[in-house]
């Protein structure tokens, strides 16, 4: 071991090394500091301008489970509060072939955790040698927002489609609350839609009155509810998968259900009349 010397020509002497650190050493940097609220509780504090700042979200999106398979129906609009951002958002995030999910809340919020469902899901599939369940993907999905739960996200989603056990719908929103069902309506005008489904829903509809059925139901809420609107897109799922099978505007859909003005409910009777 005497034979071995550590060659240390690279290293400058110490007392260069000791020169530069003294220079450095005497340097002084003035940082600003930002002025805080002259508050008593700054996290109340924070937690309430947090309302103030965040602008209010618009949208109706339903879907259900007929014995025709799953309807999806969504709107168009993307709000800002009082401010229509966009009459054309896709509302649909295509996952894969056999499934769907639906936007409501933040848009960014939806579409980015939605297309990470969607990789998720391919990555099932190679490392299985087949499709995720409906319900596996909903409980992957659950579980990435609770993981982010209390950090500003804004998702009320509904995860649709058919596997090997038949059709399945669910509906996952950003404090990871997860529920399976038959019927969902999920935004702002999701009241208004339920009043339509509530009245026109049966597990025997034909797939032709399950399209219209949503179509209108998507309408009416767009009718009551301003932070709706744009164009009202239809969705049926199979077991071959899902169809895209309608998209029409509201205001056409209008003038096709009240051909005139006296034909709609609120012009039937006066109320000065009355």
């Amino acid at each position: 071991m005497s034979g071995i010397r550590l060659d240390l020509s690279h290293v400058a002497p110490r007392s260069v090394r000791q020169h530069h650190r003294d220079e450095t050493h005497d340097l002084s940097v003035s940082v600003d500091r930002f002025q805080m609220p002259d508050v008593d509780d700054f996290d109340t504090f924070e937690r309430e301008v947090v309302e103030y700042v965040k602008p209010n979200h618009g949208t109706t999106t339903l879907g259900f489970i007929f014995n025709g398979g799953i309807i999806i129906a969504v709107d168009s609009r993307a709000s800002q509060g009082s401010y229509i951002s966009s009459q054309s958002v896709k509302k649909v995030i295509e996952i894969n072939p056999f499934l769907l999910g639906t936007m409501a809340g933040g848009a960014a919020d939806c579409q980015f955790w939605e297309r990470n469902l969607g990789r998720q899901c391919r990555l099932y599939e190679l490392n299985h040698g087949k499709r995720i369940t409906v319900r596996a993907a909903s409980k992957l999905l659950a579980n990435t927002v609770y993981s982010y739960r209390g950090s500003g996200l804004s998702m009320g989603t509904m995860v649709a489609g058919w596997d090997a056990t038949g059709p399945g719908l669910y509906y996952v929103d950003s404090d990871g609350q997860r529920t399976g069902g038959k019927v969902f309506s999920v935004g702002s005008g999701s009241l208004y839609a339920y009043g339509v489904l509530d009245e026109g829903y049966s597990w025997d509809l034909s797939v032709e009155d399950a399209i219209e059925l949503g179509q209108r139901a998507i309408y009416h809420a767009t009718f009551r509810d301003a932070a709706s609107g744009g164009c009202v897109s239809v969705y049926h799922v199979t077991e071959n998968g899902w169809t895209k099978m309608r998209g029409e505007e509201v205001g056409d859909l209008h003038y096709k259900y009240y051909a005139t003005p006296e034909d709609h409910p609120t012009k039937i009777v006066d109320p000065l009349r009355i």
